[in-house]
């Protein structure tokens, strides 16, 4: 598995050489940010700039081509102003997933608290029984299945911040906290079963009566 702390020097430094003091902000996200990584992880890095264009998008994708090929590079760009617009409740699992490298999200936005977190239940809950819906009906799509169990787990998250006022980044801290229906569903998350054809029925009606008793 990669070093992600010397991944992080090389993101930074290429960052800046290309950015300068227009960054406000470097942050990490999922597993590698939660020390739950595995070889099949994603690496999530977070920058925000004071103003984000399409030519710097172009320009950051040609930068991070000198970036190690492997793991693959996800993660979120924005600009100062976008991100102060976005939806209170869709940055709830930003804000507290994200560890900061330079700056302090604290200086962009607004801490999330239990109001955000309820909305934040409400959209993830509502986005998973949609989309397993459209998929069991349309695709039956087991990577789709599976990214709505991923889904699940930030849904989780802010639901127990919301009883408790706690917020739990490690999946595997978080479980011990919930009921046996969302344990089952963190450990599908989690990659320890398959989703095969046999099992696609009934994780579909797991996962869609979940959602449904949440949006209730």
């Amino acid at each position: 598995m990669i070093d992600i702390s010397s991944w992080i020097r090389l993101y930074r430094s290429i960052s800046f050489d290309l950015f300068k003091d227009r960054i406000q902000f470097i942050g990490l996200q999922g597993s590698y940010a939660r020390d739950e990584a595995n070889e099949n992880s994603d690496i999530d890095p977070v920058l925000i700039l004071d103003e984000f264009t399409f030519d710097d998008l172009q320009n950051y994708k040609s930068a991070m081509e000198s970036m190690p090929a492997s793991p693959p590079l996800c993660g979120f760009l924005s600009g100062v102003q976008e991100l102060r617009s976005w939806l209170p409740g869709e940055l709830f699992q930003f804000y507290y997933d994200t560890i900061p490298i330079h700056g302090s999200l604290d200086e962009i936005i607004q801490k999330p608290g239990k109001s955000q977190a309820k909305d934040a239940v409400l959209i993830g809950a509502c986005g998973i029984y949609h989309g397993c819906v459209y998929n069991y009906t349309h695709s039956r799509d087991h990577q789709v299945l599976m990214s709505l169990f991923k889904s699940s787990v930030f849904t989780m998250q802010a639901e127990y911040f919301l009883n408790s006022g706690i917020f739990i980044r490690k999946h595997s801290e978080l479980r011990q906290y919930l009921s046996r229906e969302e344990a089952y569903i963190l450990d599908i998350a989690s990659n320890l079963y398959v989703i095969n054809d046999s099992n696609f029925d009934f994780l579909s009606r797991t996962i869609i009566d979940w959602a449904s008793n949440l949006i209730k």
